[in-house]
């Protein structure tokens, strides 16, 4: 598909001079016409898990492969609502579009592929497996963009890849950023549950701490079972504020830790930080949330009521006659993002190119043998039942 627009080229009038009496006149040239001239296309290969198989006669969608192709569609059209709106600035865009179907084996197929490679910027393939897959045949220079996966990059290894979506490590560096600057605590208390997916949260968040308070603060780190709070008693305030960061995620130790935070709360001033995905879990209570102060940082917040936002709404809704989605969101933030690269290229510089999105906002740093992550993430406090940004 290309997406292009251009300027009529006007030419300018010259002055009709009349001709010297007795002088015969030279026979008049047609004017030929004047080629307008034209912006080479700048190239975009996007892989995304359609699944368009599953649309054969005698096929048909799983449930979850059909959620997969609707969170491609979604993204796809906000992607080109951006291209869309960067053509009136003079651009020429070629987008080409690949069904990844969430395989390996067409993943591997698609690094091969000459028109893949050859594009100026790939995005996708979306999920992890399937990028590590990608990359691990592709022979390119061209930027690759892990545009909704929040994985951490080490789990790709490529110079190339640009993660959009902050890994995990990110909102614990965003945590102890805002706790640094905000609260200045003397100490902090890490509540474990004692499982593994809590490492890299937890990593992120005591490097962070470390760096920022120049190891001034002092970081306990307690495995907590049956919400047993009674041995961090000795080490609380009962006048100042006492931090606690809990990243677990798994309902059981949630439902028990908060209840003993909760009860802690009446005599020790709690303020809490939790894990991002805390914002979709129906099982906790906000009552409890807000009465802990709680805070959890989040790469997903629109203000649907900004004036930006009502127009992509309204613009959208116009295009394709639904409403957008989280999906069409990223889509558009990144497409209006990493269009404007490809027109300046300046992919070199993404460091100091920062944006300020729908969804979230960019800002991009290097890691040796990574390549580009974005770190920023917005931090969020339960006040009035609702999440609202404090930073």
């Amino acid at each position: 598909m290309v997406l292009a627009a251009c300027s009529p080229k006007l030419r300018p009038v010259a002055p009709v001079k009349k001709p010297a009496e007795n002088v015969p006149e030279k026979p008049k040239v047609a004017d030929r016409p004047v080629k307008p001239v034209e912006v080479k296309p700048l190239t975009i290969a996007m892989i995304l898990p359609l699944g368009l198989d599953h649309l054969r006669p005698g096929s048909k969608y799983t449930s979850p492969g059909l959620n997969k192709a609707n969170m491609s569609v979604e993204y796809y059209q906000g992607f080109k609502l951006a291209l869309d709106s960067l053509t009136a600035e003079g651009a020429n865009f070629k987008l080409r579009l690949y069904d990844s179907k969430d395989d390996a084996s067409q993943a591997h197929s698609l690094a091969l592929n000459p028109n893949v490679k050859s594009s100026e910027l790939i995005i996708g393939p979306v999920f992890p497996d399937g990028m590590k897959v990608f990359t691990t045949g592709l022979n390119t220079k061209s930027p690759v963009l892990s545009p909704l996966s929040p994985a951490s990059p080490t789990t790709i290894n490529s110079g190339n890849l640009i993660t959009v979506m902050p890994p995990l490590e990110y909102h614990g560096w965003g945590a102890a950023q805002y706790i640094n600057d905000k609260l200045k605590p003397k100490k902090i208390f890490i509540l474990r549950s004692g499982f593994s997916q809590e490492q890299d949260y937890v990593r992120g968040f005591k490097n962070a701490t470390d760096s920022l308070s120049k190891k001034k603060t002092k970081l306990i780190i307690a495995t907590i079972t049956k919400g047993q709070l009674a041995g961090l008693l000795p080490q609380l305030s009962k006048t100042d504020r006492n931090v606690f960061v809990v990243a677990a995620t798994d309902q059981a130790f949630l439902n028990v830790i908060l209840k003993s935070l909760d009860t802690l709360n009446r005599h020790y001033p709690v303020v809490l930080f939790g894990h991002p995905s805390w914002e979709k879990f129906s099982f906790l209570k906000i009552d409890i949330l807000q009465r802990l102060k709680t805070h959890i940082t989040s790469a997903d917040q629109i203000d649907y009521k900004s004036d930006a936002s009502m127009e992509f709404v309204r613009v959208y809704h116009r295009v394709y006659h639904i409403e957008p989605t989280d999906f069409a969101f990223k889509g558009f933030d990144e497409g209006m993002y990493f269009g404007k690269q490809l027109m300046d290229a300046n992919f070199a510089s993404l460091d100091k190119a920062d944006f300020t999105g729908l969804h979230n906002n960019f800002h991009f740093i290097k890691k040796a043998g990574l390549g580009w992550v974005n770190t920023h993430v917005n931090v969020l406090m339960y006040s009035n039942f609702e999440l609202k940004p404090v930073e």
